[in-house]
């Protein structure tokens, strides 16, 4: 039988390096195996419409005056949106809040099979649009600014491009892809020569979020599927760090089912034929003219993001009909931009001073 205790002892006569090793591995191996998942999305909150499984969140306000115009946060189809209300004191919620803007998101749920025929349509038209009538409503303003982060943002592109008499007087992007003529090695992966697209939706209903994390981690394996650990190991004594680590793993793996219909048109339509910024993107028979968009713009993308690289980004600006766009390109990576020391330094104070001004 395990003796952990001779164990322990034996260790002690080691020489220091290889004790020290010992050690670090013993404290990795008691984060992964023994501690419980971090607690996320502690921002208070109230749900104020819901949808399927979809709810709308308005957070109660932290300071006596709020800013008129209030602001909703949109997430893409795939993981969950606490990646922006992560942990108190690294929360782009809790920012938004505390400097007195009155914040709302929605959030989308589990999808679940009987949603696999869901479409970006369905989206748009059914969530997105009635979601800022909502908070139009429960505001009573008369104007609305919306954030779409990843995803997300390439969905908030359409809706404004389709309701171009909706009042919209603030459109935030980050690190939103919206031209698809260069995606990396997404568009080796994604090759409609080779991807079995039509098979693999028709066959599946929902596409596992396993499945597009490991595609996601596959842009590079060693950094992706290696890293995290090895970081880890070599930080194990470092409790900050820890939960961080801990906190980014949990949303990582935290991934939702993607609609089988909408990554049928996510990747038919945008990846493989790059319909969007070419004005042939059609949602329920209206084609999507993104020069409709012209509430004030600011577009921000990731130096070193690989998801959804910076040309991808700052291509939309040349298509919009705003005055008042901006581009900015911020120095760290796809989730780096939200959760991390950047995120408090550069990101948040970004979209707060340029919103501030706005709202």
């Amino acid at each position: 039988m395990f003796n952990s205790q001779l164990l322990e002892e034996a260790t002690e006569s080691l020489p220091s390096g290889l004790k020290e090793s010992y050690k670090r591995l013993k404290k990795t191996a008691d984060i992964l195996i023994k501690e419980g998942e971090p607690l996320v999305g502690q921002s208070p909150k109230e749900v104020i419409w819901t949808k399927n499984k979809s709810k709308l969140y308005h957070y109660i306000p932290t300071t006596k005056k709020v800013k008129k115009t209030p602001i909703l946060l949109i997430y893409a189809l795939i993981n969950k949106p606490y990646i922006l209300d992560l942990t108190k004191g690294n929360s782009f919620v809790e920012y938004l809040v505390n400097e007195g803007f009155d914040v709302y998101l929605l959030d989308w749920g589990t999808f679940a099979h009987e949603d696999r025929h869901l479409k970006f349509d369905d989206i748009i038209h059914d969530y997105i649009a009635k979601a800022v009538n909502k908070v139009l409503r429960f505001s009573g303003a008369k104007e609305i600014s919306l954030l779409g982060y990843c995803m997300g943002g390439t969905l908030t592109s359409i809706y404004a491009s389709l309701y171009e008499n909706a009042p919209i007087k603030n459109l935030i992007f980050v690190t939103s892809p919206f031209d698809f003529s260069d995606t990396g090695l997404y568009g080796a992966f994604l090759n409609e020569k080779y991807f079995a697209l039509d098979k693999a939706v028709d066959t599946l209903g929902n596409i596992p979020p396993e499945m597009i994390d490991f595609g996601n981690k596959m842009l590079k394996p060693v950094t992706n599927f290696v890293g995290p650990y090895v970081t880890l190991l070599d930080r194990s004594d470092n409790t900050k760090f820890i939960k961080s680590w801990q906190l980014m793993q949990k949303w990582v793996t935290d991934g939702i089912p993607f609609p089988g219909e909408a990554y049928r048109q996510w990747i038919r339509e945008f990846y493989q034929q790059n319909k969007l910024l070419s004005g042939d993107l059609e949602i329920r028979g209206r084609k999507v003219d993104v020069s409709n968009i012209k509430a004030n713009v600011l577009n921000i993308s990731a130096t070193k993001d690989h998801i959804a690289m910076p040309c991808q980004v700052e291509a939309l600006n040349e298509h919009i009909s705003s005055v008042d766009k901006q581009y900015v390109s911020i120095p760290s990576g796809h989730v780096s931009i939200m959760f991390g020391p950047v995120s408090l330094k550069t990101t948040y104070p970004t979209i707060g001073k340029w919103l501030a001004e706005r709202s």
